[in-house]
C-alpha cells in the first residue's frame, strides 16, 4: 500500500519537477532569485564592507526574498490544472488526491531549495576569506528550506482555491506577509492597542520569523521543526479540502 502510495506520488512529483524546467522561465526565475538575494546581501546590507565573516545579513534576506517569489513559483500548481481542464482528467487517473497533492508541494519544494542552495558560493568565499560559525551556517540553511517549505504549501493552498493565478499570487503574499510580520514589535503594538492580550499572543505565536531566527543562530530546536512541519501540513490539509469540495461540486 505505501509503496503504490509512493509510486504514483513520484510519478506526479516527476511530471511537475520537469515542468518547471520545460521552459526558460525556470532559469530566469533562478536567476532573478540569485540577483536579488546577492544586491540586498551585498549592496543594502554590505557584507564586505562589515569586514566581518559573519553571515546573519545574508540570511536575514531569505525569508523576504522567498515573501515574494515562492508565491510567483506555486501560483501555477492548482490554477493551471483547472484553467486547462486537466483537473477532472488528473482525478480520472489511478492518482489519489492526498498523492497528487503531495507530488506538486514536493516538485515545487525542491525547486526552491534548489535556489537557495545555490547561493552557496556566497559562504564558500565568507569561509575562504574567515571562519563562519559552521553550526550558524548549517542552521540558516534549514531554516531557509523550511521557511520555503511553508510558503510553498501556502502557495500550494492558494492555487486550489482560483484558477486565476495573478490572484493565487496575491493571496499567498498576503498570507506569507502576515506569517512574517505577526510578530514584529511594531505590528504588535498597533494590535495591543485593541485586542487583548491572549490574541496578541496568539497572532504573535504564528509568525515564522521567531523560529527562522532561532535556526538562523545555529539553534536546532526541535519545537521551530515541528512549527514549520505544522504549516506545511495545516496548508496542505486545507488544499485537500478545498480540492476535494472541487471534485465533488
Amino acid at each position: 500500500m505505501m509503496n503504490a502510495f509512493t509510486g504514483n506520488m513520484f510519478e506526479i512529483f516527476k511530471r511537475e519537477f520537469r515542468a518547471y524546467f520545460a521552459s526558460p522561465v525556470a532559469y530566469v526565475f533562478l536567476v532573478f532569485y540569485l540577483m536579488l538575494i546577492g544586491f540586498l546581501t551585498f549592496f543594502v546590507s554590505r557584507f564586505y564592507e562589515a569586514n566581518q565573516a559573519d553571515l546573519k545579513y545574508f540570511f536575514f534576506w531569505f525569508p523576504w526574498v522567498n515573501l515574494l517569489l515562492v508565491p510567483a513559483a506555486t501560483m501555477r500548481l492548482w490554477t493551471e490544472e483547472r484553467r486547462t481542464g486537466t483537473l477532472e482528467l488528473l482525478m480520472t487517473l489511478p492518482v489519489t488526491l492526498p498523492q497528487a497533492l503531495v507530488g506538486k508541494f514536493l516538485a515545487a519544494w525542491l525547486f526552491m531549495m534548489i535556489g537557495v542552495l545555490l547561493t552557496l558560493p556566497v559562504v564558500f568565499t565568507t569561509i575562504y576569506l574567515g571562519s563562519p560559525d559552521a553550526g550558524a551556517v548549517i542552521g540558516g540553511y534549514a531554516g531557509a528550506i523550511l521557511l520555503s517549505g511553508a510558503y510553498v504549501a501556502v502557495g500550494t493552498l492558494t492555487s486550489a482555491m482560483t484558477r486565476n493565478q495573478v490572484i493565487s499570487f496575491v493571496i499567498a503574499f498576503v498570507i506569507c506577509l502576515f506569517l512574517a510580520l505577526a510578530g514584529w514589535p511594531p505590528v504588535m503594538e498597533i494590535v495591543n492597542k485593541w485586542a487583548p492580550g491572549w490574541l496578541v499572543n496568539g497572532i504573535a505565536s504564528l509568525s515564522v520569523m521567531p523560529h527562522f531566527e532561532s535556526l538562523q543562530r545555529g539553534v536546532i530546536d526541535v519545537r521551530d521543526v515541528i512549527y514549520y512541519v505544522s504549516v506545511m501540513a495545516l496548508a496542505l490539509f486545507g488544499a485537500h479540502l478545498v480540492l476535494e469540495n472541487r471534485k465533488s461540486s
